[in-house]
């Protein structure tokens, strides 16, 4: 048996990997499980798996949760709290795999610290590469762990590539990536309505069930300007090299074009339980109980080029992968404030990308070379982009 982490344990990816784990009890058992505030889900789900810990971030839900365990069945898993348990338990020596699914930049530190520790990273968190970026993949490299992609688009792009890659690896062999999007909820929404989008609105995606925060990056399309940052670093291509398809049925979930002039994609049903059983298998294949692809049912599929002018956000992206250095950090830590400034009602949903915007155009691109830099340069960007908004 494995033993696996799992950081987000009560966000979607945290369920859906749990749902997971269930079905194939006697390959995995569960070490640690993380949530920032959702203790009662927290609590079902350790009735449920019996980990040996479980994180708490909010120290004040920490206590309550202790609380919550005297007496009862639970006394034996270890309750820690704070953001630095969250390294603790990303790094114990019977931990195998750690999946990564704490949304934003919250997740890095014990994303790296598992890479550096020579787990096996199961990353779902794209932030924490795109902030990171070749420190992260040094690390993989260095220590002997391993990297396996959990969105779908990079995993499709992973299962598209040659027998027993490695990622990080350049593929000469393969010439471009063809990362598909659903194009969200505003896709074919006039621009002039843009501007009076609700988060409510922006939070129903068509296709996937995803947390808050996700979902507006998909409805901006910069959830796709950070996947293309992301497969660069995955799949060691240029940002040049991948071209973002619009694909409204989400069934393709990305493609690799190879220099033969063959296009492999990779398809199922709108269900994050696929690329999570598939890494959580890997190199083998096990049943996830997502529900089999009906193509007679889907009909037809879809594809369009994206559209700048509605969603600059990606133009961003790329002008930040384009410049190097410290911007995509920028990029990442202006989105997350702007996103949270939207949610809460502080701001238009279309002054997201002019408020992303105006803060990458205070910075220049330095080198991202050491943690300390990265970490100083999200501060940094928070901090100017709340005044911005102010």
């Amino acid at each position: 048996m494995k033993g696996i982490c799992i950081l987000g344990a009560t966000g979607s990816i945290g369920v859906s990997t749990l749902d997971v784990v269930a079905r194939h009890p006697s390959l995995y058992k569960v070490i640690a499980l993380t949530a920032n505030h959702n203790i009662d889900l927290l609590y079902h789900q350790c009735m449920q798996h019996r980990p040996a810990y479980a994180v708490v971030v909010d120290e004040q839900k920490a206590k309550q949760f202790q609380q919550k365990l005297v007496g009862g069945p639970l006394a034996d898993t270890l309750v820690l709290a704070g953001s630095q348990a969250l390294t603790q338990v990303a790094t114990l020596a019977s931990v195998d795999s750690v999946m990564a699914a704490i949304v934003g930049a919250a997740g890095l530190l014990p994303t790296l610290a598992a890479a550096k520790a020579g787990k096996t990273v199961l990353l779902a968190n794209k932030e924490a590469l795109v902030m990171s970026g070749s420190l992260f993949m040094q690390a993989v490299s260095g220590s002997g762990g391993r990297l396996l992609p959990i969105d779908s688009e990079h995993n499709a792009i992973f299962q598209c590539m040659p027998s027993g890659y490695q990622a990080g690896a350049a593929v000469p062999q393969a010439r471009r990536i063809l990362l598909t999007a659903s194009g969200g909820p505003f896709r074919l929404t006039p621009l002039e309505q843009l501007p009076y989008v609700t988060p409510a609105q922006a939070v129903a995606h068509p296709n996937w069930d995803m947390g808050r925060k996700i979902s507006v990056d998909s409805a901006t399309m910069m959830n796709k300007g950070l996947e293309m940052i992301e497969a660069c670093l995955l799949f060691n291509m240029k940002p040049e090299q991948v071209q973002v398809v619009v694909h409204p049925q989400s069934v393709i979930h990305s493609m690799v074009d190879y220099v033969d002039g063959t296009i492999l994609a990779q398809m199922g049903s709108p269900d994050m339980r696929i690329p999570i059983a598939h890494c959580l298998a890997w190199p083998e294949r096990f049943e996830s109980g997502a529900e089999a692809l009906d193509l007679f049912k889907v009909a037809r599929m879809d594809f369009e080029e994206p559209d700048f002018d509605r969603f600059p956000c990606l133009h961003l992206a790329y002008q930040a992968m384009y410049a190097g250095g410290i911007m995509p950090t920028v990029l990442n830590a202006a989105n997350e404030i702007a996103v949270d400034a939207f949610l809460k009602g502080t701001i238009a949903f279309t002054g997201i990308p002019k408020i992303i915007a105006r803060t990458l155009a205070e910075f220049s691109a330095t080198p991202a070379d050491s943690l300390a830099v990265i970490l100083e340069t999200d501060r940094l960007a928070r901090e100017c982009t709340g005044r911005l908004i102010a």
